[in-house]
């Protein structure tokens, strides 16, 4: 086997080129940037910005491109900007943080552009400019750290002659590895207490004798920690443990509630399935409430360990006033928030409609909907389970009147096809597109194009430092 692995890693050796002097062009989707070989053939980066001249040593070669690493760098972009973060280039999490944010903001402004135009082919009005975050770091209000046994080495270690003897590593895969988790010092996605606690959990382990989880060996106490946080000052924080040791659990879950008073929620889960989802698994309360409530214009919202919620609460604020500005409401429609998830964006229209209908597909998501529903007294909104392809039917809407606005905003695949011909069929004036990937957007745009325009468009980042971009488009009824 081992001859087999030198012979593969020969032969990928053998396949790796080299060009000098590339100027890097553009960026290019999943936050690559984008040079031209020799040939004409694009080249994907992984560590360069737009305005760099590098040499590169290809990665992968297809027939239409080759991925590969900048080298050295013969000119640095004045695009450029010092990375805050010392995981920088390690770390996947925050691709572009190299990147002064107003450039970031015109890429992501352009990939909306070029998306809606080349793979919808539509004919779009001006497209407003990006509505940026007043937050470029630490926004995000929910984080999920796993722990290792083998963490991930840095180069400097491996090369260095110095004894590696803690391997425990408390922090993210490492981009493309299933089981090598990079240790974290400080992450500038989430404000404290996250780093605290995260650090603090890694040393009483250690101190404590408590192991670390080993996915290759499926053994270990320790799997993973979800740290959640709004903007009303509640904390929840979820400790995945793999082996069902009691003493060694409440050992640490106590550590925990004496040394942070401020965690609202602490809860625990038992897993030792293969994978890390806690969706199919009992969440055990240890201390405090099961839940965390963030709030929204006068709303409150409840979170549990399993509920859905945009990770940004301030962006998602904008995002949503943009939905409602984008619907035209008079308190006179009938709003139907297909993937409605919690219900967020149907009980932020709410006081400006007659009726909303919320449909989502994941049962405990409406549960919540419903609860949060009751605690902000909102009788005027109503909440259905279902596959939405099934559910969202002629029959639906006889049930529950014609809709005068559909609100839609479904996963990153988009809308299936049978709800996008319902949408057809069902024709309302107005659809309020939110989307979190422009492509299948705009794909879903193109099928909508025969009975509506796109009358606006407003593209919004709820994710600094990364390439990922939302957009909300407001279709209106061809006449």
């Amino acid at each position: 086997m081992e001859t087999y692995d030198y012979f593969c890693a020969m032969r990928r050796k053998k396949r790796r080129q080299t060009f000098e002097q590339v100027e890097v062009i553009d960026a290019g989707a999943k936050g690559k940037s984008v040079g031209k070989a020799p040939d004409g053939r694009v080249i994907f980066l992984s560590n360069a910005v737009p305005g760099d001249v590098v040499d590169v040593l290809t990665t992968k070669k297809r027939k239409a491109y080759f991925e590969g690493m900048a080298t050295h760098f013969h000119q640095l972009s004045e695009k450029r900007t010092e990375p805050v973060c010392e995981h920088f280039g390690v770390c996947g999490g925050c691709k572009w943080q190299h990147m002064a944010y107003e450039h970031q903001l015109y890429y992501k402004q352009r990939e909306v552009e070029n998306n809606l135009k080349r793979i919808g082919g539509l004919d779009l009005p001006e497209i407003m400019p990006i509505r940026g975050s007043e937050k470029q770091f630490f926004y995000r209000n929910k984080m999920e750290f796993s722990f290792s046994s083998s963490r991930w080495l840095t180069e400097e270690e491996i090369n260095s002659e110095t004894e590696i003897k803690d391997r425990n590593a408390l922090g993210f895969h490492i981009p493309g590895m299933w089981d090598k988790i990079l240790d974290i010092n400080t992450c500038h996605l989430q404000a404290d207490p996250s780093n605290n606690i995260r650090n603090s959990v890694r040393k009483f382990a250690v101190e404590n004798g408590l192991s670390f989880f080993n996915p290759r060996k499926q053994e270990g106490l320790l799997r993973t920690m979800m740290i959640r946080t709004t903007s009303i000052g509640e904390v929840m924080v979820l400790i995945q443990f793999y082996e069902d040791d009691k003493k060694s659990r409440e050992l640490l879950l106590e550590y925990l509630q004496k040394q942070f008073p401020e965690i609202t929620s602490l809860l625990y889960v038992l897993n030792q399935k293969q994978n890390d989802t806690i969706y199919d698994q009992e969440v055990h309360c240890f201390e405090g409430r099961d839940h965390i409530f963030e709030e929204m214009e006068g709303l409150r919202f409840k979170i549990n360990a399993k509920s859905f919620y945009q990770t940004n609460s301030e962006q998602a604020y904008e995002l949503y006033k943009i939905t409602r500005e984008f619907a035209g409401l008079n308190g006179n429609e009938v709003v139907y928030d297909l993937y409605t998830g919690t219900g967020t964006i149907a009980q932020f229209v709410s006081k400006n409609a007659k009726k909303v209908i919320g449909v989502e597909s994941v049962p405990e998501a409406i549960e919540d909907a419903k609860e949060n529903a009751r605690t902000n007294s909102i009788s005027n909104v109503e909440f259905y389970v279902g596959d939405m392809k099934n559910v969202f039917n002629n029959e639906f809407i006889g049930q529950h009147g014609q809709p005068d606005v559909v609100i839609t905003d479904p996963p990153r695949d988009g809308m299936h096809k049978q709800v996008v011909e319902q949408l057809l069929q069902a024709a309302p004036p107005k659809i309020v597109y939110v989307s979190c990937n422009s492509a299948t957007q705009a794909r879903d745009l193109a099928l909508l194009d025969e009975k509506y325009k796109v009358a606006r468009v407003q593209p919004v980042d709820m994710f600094p430092q990364t390439h990922h971009v939302e957009n909300v488009v407001l279709l209106e009824k061809r006449v």
